[in-house]
């Protein structure tokens, strides 16, 4: 069982420094600054977002939701699995799997664990669109079938693992969106989405991911500031004893 606490306590400058702080562990580095905001970042997740977003106008791109779907129908129309749920995270289960074996990604415990909590974050606010879209979904049980959120998750969790390891190999790329793809192909197969309900849920579940890794410095910036007199304050998330929690340091 996960256990999750908060705690605050005051730093006397005397005893303890910043420095001393971040050597053992209590507060995380400022690692998520080195992300590079490219040109053409969010170019990939706003074509998807846009494809899957004008099949509600676009007749074409309508009409082809419903030719996969009716070549699913011949092709595996008994097609039963629960697989894509299983797959879904794995990408981001590897990052800490790798890190687990010694494998470094990018970023720290504390910061990779607010870095994803964040993307998820993101990605639930989107999938608050299933209610304003109000599409039925193939099988015809609900109307929330745009966007995917298992492929959403799916692409947040493969551009997590991109964000992690990407530098160090393109194949962990490659396998993330792999499997990631393989998610969004078992949900149509299952009838549970249309082709572009798939489409958009990649893309923001990349967007969600790419928002994240932008935001965060700017959010452990505020959270770490100092103010008129000098004086810091510092709340980071940590992790001792197995246990992530809170810290609040402050410069009395």
């Amino acid at each position: 069982m996960l256990a999750l606490r908060a705690s605050a306590q005051v730093i006397d400058t005397a005893k303890i420094s910043v420095n001393s702080a971040k050597k053992a562990g209590t507060i995380a580095p400022d690692t998520a600054i080195h992300i590079n905001k490219k040109s053409g970042y969010f170019v990939a997740p706003a074509v998807l977002v846009g494809i899957g977003t004008l099949s509600f106008v676009v007749k074409p791109i309508r009409n082809f939701d419903y030719y996969v779907r009716g070549r699913i129908a011949i092709s595996d129309p008994n097609y039963n699995s629960k697989l894509a749920d299983y797959l879904q995270l794995s990408p981001a289960v590897l990052v800490y799997a790798l890190n687990l074996v010694g494998d470094e990604g990018k970023d720290r415990f504390v910061d990779r664990t607010a870095l994803i909590a964040l993307s998820g974050g993101i990605l639930t606010v989107t999938d608050g669109l299933k209610y304003i879209a109000h599409r039925t979904r193939p099988y015809g049980t609900d109307p929330l079938s745009w966007p995917s959120g298992h492929t959403g998750a799916a692409f947040l969790a493969a551009e997590y693992l991109n964000q992690e390891y990407g530098d160090k190999s393109p194949l962990y790329s490659i396998l993330g969106y792999t499997v990631a793809t393989t998610t969004g192909v078992l949900r149509l197969y299952g009838r549970a989405h249309w082709f572009s309900d798939c489409v958009a849920g990649a893309g923001f579940g990349i967007l969600s991911t790419r928002l994240a890794y932008l935001a965060y410095p700017y959010i452990r910036r505020k959270l770490t500031h100092t103010d008129k007199k000098g004086r810091s304050t510092m709340v980071m998330p940590t992790y001792q004893n197995g246990a992530p929690g809170l810290v609040l340091a402050m410069q009395l």
